[in-house]
């Protein structure tokens, strides 16, 4: 029996070695899977997942404010259409391109979209010098004031949209999270090295943004002509930007008197701005939108008053009623905190509903494309009284206050 066994194994084996009879296998690429494995994770997560509790905050029931209906409503001077500035704290560049694109409209009936990305670009490496120069005591944060767009176009200059984007290939929209965080991760580390050097600091900031949103150009083709950025600025965009006033109202300086601006993202603490009282501050607001000028304009936006789906701003009666909103009203916020400067915009119409105005504000931020008007929000004039901490406009458009500055 064993015999037999053995005969029958012997010619298995021979069978399988002949020749002609190798399987061939072939490979394949799959995605693994482990349903079994991937429902028990599924119900675990669940288990051990907290019931969410809905995320309110305190607002204004909109549904109640008389308000103008849509953009086609207001007194509009020409600017560019609002663009996004996504995932980054570029309100303050945004804004001031925005304006002084429209003002190169107005002065020369050009119309042209500049980068804003340029100007920020270099913004962060002045920022990164100073942060190093004062031993990290200056703030570096992503946010500026709009006079910072000045002193780079004078010392970088400035390029048209289309030649630098600060977004690599196929990025559809501007996120700074990530470099935002690597930069002030890098330059805190100095304070526990100590290595204070600035032009090490510089590069390597650089080097930080050149990955995240590329390098800015050093010559930029107009019209068939080389240039460089400053260039382009000085001769063929040609704005005197010493034309321009800053604006503010604070009870805590004194009037008629050119004033730092005290807030973080002043953090190479700027007196530029002339304090002037808030009644003269509000018409020389209304005044400029109604005579042609439009104005870069900065304060407060996290209020129950302002949302964006409903695209308004204005003082709830519950906050204080408008007739008690007055310059001390206007400081007593600012001076607990409960008004800061938190974004950029720019105003660029007006219109008037029961004795009072509305203005309509380009805005770049994320809150204002939620809404029917896309980019645009309608602030009512008490907002802007009591929570709009300055302005920026033309000089020919405020002689009179032009008048009283120092010279």
């Amino acid at each position: 029996m064993k015999s037999i066994l053995y005969v029958l194994v012997a010619l298995c084996l021979v069978a399988a070695a002949a020749p002609g009879q190798d399987r061939r296998d072939k490979a394949v690429f799959v995605q693994p899977k482990n349903e079994f494995y991937d429902s028990v994770r599924t119900s675990l997560n669940r288990f051990y997942q907290k019931p969410a509790k809905p995320r309110t905050s305190l607002r204004l029931d909109f549904s109640t404010i008389n308000a103008p209906a849509s953009v086609g409503d207001f007194k509009t001077q020409w600017h560019n259409r609002p663009v996004s500035q996504a995932i980054s704290g570029m309100c303050w560049c945004y804004s001031t391109t925005s304006f002084l694109e429209s003002e190169l409209r107005r002065l020369f009936k050009n119309e042209v979209k500049l980068s804003e990305l340029y100007t920020v670009y270099w913004e962060y490496v002045e920022k990164a010098r100073g942060f190093v120069e004062s031993r990290g005591t200056t703030e570096f944060g992503q946010g500026s004031q709009g006079n910072a767009v000045f002193r780079s176009w004078k010392k970088h200059g400035i390029v048209p949209a289309e030649a630098y984007t600060g977004l690599l290939n196929g990025q559809p929209f501007h996120d700074h999270d990530k470099m935002f965080d690597e930069m002030r991760a890098y330059l805190f580390s100095l304070k526990t090295s100590s290595a204070w050097a600035p032009d090490e600091a510089e590069r390597t900031v650089r080097a930080i943004m050149d990955h995240y949103i590329g390098a800015p150009p050093a010559k930029i083709v107009v019209s068939g002509r080389s240039m460089t950025p400053v260039e382009y600025a000085r001769n063929v965009l040609k704005l005197n930007l010493d034309d321009y006033v800053l604006l503010c109202s604070f009870t805590h300086k004194p009037y008629d008197t050119m004033v730092e601006y005290a807030v973080p993202d002043n953090w190479w603490h700027s007196a530029e701005y002339f304090n002037i009282p808030l009644e003269e501050y509000m018409r020389a607001l209304k005044r400029a939108i109604r005579e042609g000028y439009t104005m870069a304009i900065w304060g407060d936006v996290s209020e129950p008053g302002l949302e964006g789906h409903a695209g308004l701003a204005v003082v709830p009666s519950f906050d204080i009623p408008s007739s008690f909103i007055d310059e001390h009203a206007r400081q007593f916020r600012f001076s607990n905190g409960t008004t800061s400067d938190d974004h950029g915009i720019h105003l660029v119409g007006y219109t008037e509903m029961e004795g009072k105005d509305w203005f309509l504000i380009k805005d770049s931020g994320s809150g204002s494309r939620n809404n029917s008007h896309p980019g645009y929000y309608f602030y009512h004039e008490d907002y802007v009284k009591l929570k709009m901490l300055g302005f920026m406009v033309h000089r020919s458009a405020i002689p009179d206050i032009v008048a009283r500055m120092p010279k």
